[in-house]
């Protein structure tokens, strides 16, 4: 099917939610299947149509699990031009396909290649977009309402854009919650052509290098430290090393690089949902409580009984991190031998 574009419509005539769907060429990246999750409640909220969007070369075999996972329509476009990211190309793509199917509402996760494609595609749209989100609702007048940290993460804003469409948002990796993958659950796959070509590859990969990063937002033991280990992650790391489990830190560690940004939880690091959750010389301030706080189980442990971060945690412990976790170090490693 080839795409008509017709003059410019008013609000009235968008209607749907989508989600862009990236994946490495093998898989949807979770941070999709997250932003899947909260789209269905979206679009059920709007009685409105899911829509996932695969862009891609060889990619139809993920259509099935975006259905699997809640869409009920997978629009595919399968073009070798679109194997890799390529910012020209998945930007022209994307914008023929808005302005053809008129979408009410877009997301796409917060990755490096999602904001890189956000941005320019709400230029090309001359449309609103809230980046990098942490909250998603619609009020009662079915506008999307989109939650952004703003000062240093001490607030979050409510924004929506009542005029322009799509209404466009960037969603941050763990904010959501998949939904569990039900193969029952039907739906239709359309496969579309859009107006690519190799003028608008802009760059030539040379050699692909995948990095090897940890993904704390799909953990299930997080240990995490904050000030109160003054940098010394020892002991965080051998209680999570024992436990399965990843290191995370409050924002202070990683600005001093004591470890990468891919262990900082909060409004400006990631939000994370463990089973069980250990943290460690952390006072508790919002920009960090705000990204634990759909943790199943919480252990504080700090020297102050009033810090805040006691108001957050199923149970608490009040001393020295450096006397509380070499013995549970000791009792943990026993308990697996």
């Amino acid at each position: 099917m080839v795409l008509a574009v017709t003059e410019a419509p008013s609000p009235e005539d968008y209607r749907g939610v989508w989600v862009y769907l990236e994946h490495d060429g093998e898989e949807l990246l979770n941070v999709s299947l997250e932003i899947m999750g909260k789209a269905r409640e979206l679009s059920d909220t709007l009685r409105t149509e899911l829509t996932g969007v695969l862009l891609g070369s060889g990619i139809g075999h993920l259509a099935r699990i975006s259905m699997e996972f809640g869409a009920n329509k997978v629009l595919v476009v399968d073009s070798p031009i679109l194997d890799h990211y390529s910012t020209y190309a998945h930007t022209k793509a994307m914008a023929e396909l808005v302005r053809a199917r008129k979408p009410e509402i877009l997301l796409i996760g917060a990755t490096h290649d999602g904001r890189d494609l956000a941005g320019r595609l709400a230029v090309r749209l001359k449309t609103g977009l809230t980046a990098d989100v942490m909250r998603l609702e619609i009020d009662e007048s079915g506008l999307l309402v989109a939650g952004v940290p703003g000062f240093g993460g001490g607030i979050l804003a409510m924004v929506k854009c009542e005029a322009s469409r799509p209404q466009m948002s960037t969603v941050r990796p763990g904010v959501f919650a998949p939904l569990e993958p039900d193969r029952s659950r039907m739906g239709t796959v359309e496969t579309v052509e859009v107006d690519v070509s190799e003028q608008d590859v802009k760059r030539e990969i040379l050699e692909r290098v995948v990095e090897e990063r940890v993904d704390i937002t799909r953990a299930e033991h997080l240990v995490v430290g904050g000030l109160g280990t003054g940098g010394d992650l020892t002991l965080i790391r051998n209680l999570a090393q024992l436990m399965g489990g990843e290191v995370g830190v409050t924002r202070p560690l990683a600005d001093e690089g004591y470890v990468s940004r891919d262990h900082q939880i909060g409004t400006t690091g990631y939000s994370v949902r463990p089973k069980v959750l250990i943290v460690a010389g952390a006072s508790g301030a919002m920009t960090f409580t705000s990204g634990i706080d759909d943790s199943e189980v919480i252990v504080a442990i700090n020297t102050d009984r009033e810090a805040p971060i006691f108001d957050h945690a199923d149970y608490c412990v009040v001393d020295d991190l450096f006397k509380v976790l070499p013995p549970l170090i000791k009792e943990v490693r026993g308990s697996r031998e």
